[in-house]
């Protein structure tokens, strides 16, 4: 009778076992995806700021909506420029990692992949700040980013690099 027992409570203990660790499961799954919303939250937040601040700001608004390829653009004007690139390059940086490591859903890539692609990478500025970032890059991510943008490998004018010419970029 003893044994008897002693079997009960070993299966008893073993299902509570069991059922620790499937509820232990279920809460890092729930962890998991409450902590997934928060990163996406946090891109979409930091997105609608830069729209918001944009709107906000009419002397940046007012250089955004220049013409990047104008013959008269100040060398302030090509640094904002080259700056404003940059930021973008590395925010989808960071959305892209993200999205390869699951943490974020393919949209919040695919919002800023197609915003880069109507026009800003097309510029003479986006090709050259291109140029510059995709060495922090992988082969990978580089032929992704080029097919998602240029529908090709960007080949660079070697005449480019005369539009930094007098500023603190790149010197030979």
């Amino acid at each position: 009778m003893t044994e008897l027992i002693l079997i009960i409570v070993q299966v008893i203990a073993a299902m509570g076992v069991v059922i620790s660790v499937v509820y232990l499961g279920m809460q890092i799954n729930q962890q998991n995806k409450i902590t997934k919303a928060q990163f996406g939250h946090s891109l979409t937040q930091r997105q609608y700021d830069r729209f918001f601040n944009t709107t906000k700001d009419s002397e940046f608004s007012e250089f955004l909506a220049k013409d990047w390829a104008a013959d008269d653009l100040t060398h302030t004007d090509r640094w904002r420029i080259n700056h404003f690139v940059m930021m973008c390059l590395v925010d989808l940086f960071d959305v892209y990692d993200k999205v390869q490591e699951g943490f974020v859903d393919e949209s919040h890539l695919n919002s800023r992949i197609n915003a880069l692609r109507l026009g800003v990478m097309k510029s003479d500025a986006g090709k050259g700040v291109w140029n510059y970032m995709k060495r922090n890059r992988s082969k990978e991510f580089n032929e992704w980013f080029e097919f998602e943008v240029y529908e090709r490998e960007l080949e660079v004018d070697p005449n480019q690099q005369k539009r930094t010419e007098g500023m603190n970029i790149i010197r030979e």
